[in-house]
């Protein structure tokens, strides 16, 4: 009996433990936590303001997302910050009766510096214009396998920016792909 007790209690407090140490660092979502532990283990993590936190890089001074050198601001605190979309959208190609590929894009938008959490309080509305144009670019043939040329990108970036701005009131300077796969069925 003694020796089912103890594995027991050691389970929970193991248990326990993990809860206690998810709710005090945050309790983000399980893949935003991989993502920031990946990110940390490769030396890219940033902090919510875009400078690079990393033990090694002090002398970045204010990096945007790409990670280039903030030397158009002239030391001055950045005027502009991005804000990535939760959850990536998945559009499908349909030719004919049949879906033909998934399109998978990963979205980000550029606002003003401190309105981030405006964009959160918008994001449902942003998924349902984002899914709009995204859905009218499948119909039109834009997904098809040359996808990522130029001037099909540039018809969608063009149409995710006015429905982005439209719908957040001009907030909204600028719609980023941050990510875009196609996957043929």
């Amino acid at each position: 009996m003694k020796a089912l007790i103890v594995p027991i209690v050691l389970g929970l407090l193991g248990t326990g433990g993990g809860i206690g140490a998810a709710l005090f660092l945050g309790g983000g979502a399980p893949e935003e936590a991989q993502e920031t532990a990946a990110d940390h283990a490769a030396g890219t993590a940033e902090s919510p303001a875009g400078a690079c936190t990393c033990p090694d890089s002090h002398d970045a001074v204010a990096a945007d997302p790409a990670g280039h050198a903030d030397d158009d601001h002239g030391g001055e605190a950045p005027t502009h910050e991005y804000v990535k979309i939760n959850n990536q959208f998945v559009v499908p190609v349909v030719e004919g009766q049949r879906v033909e590929a998934l399109v998978v894009l990963s979205l980000s938008v550029e606002v003003p510096a401190g309105v981030r959490t405006d964009v959160h309080t918008l994001e449902p509305k942003l998924r349902d214009v984002f899914l709009g144009v995204l859905f009218e670019h499948a119909n039109a043939g834009h997904f098809g396998p040359d996808f990522t040329r130029d001037e099909s990108l540039s018809i969608l970036k063009r149409g995710l920016r006015d429905v982005a701005r439209t719908a957040s009131g001009g907030v909204i300077t600028d719609v980023l792909i941050t990510e875009i796969a196609r996957q043929d069925a």
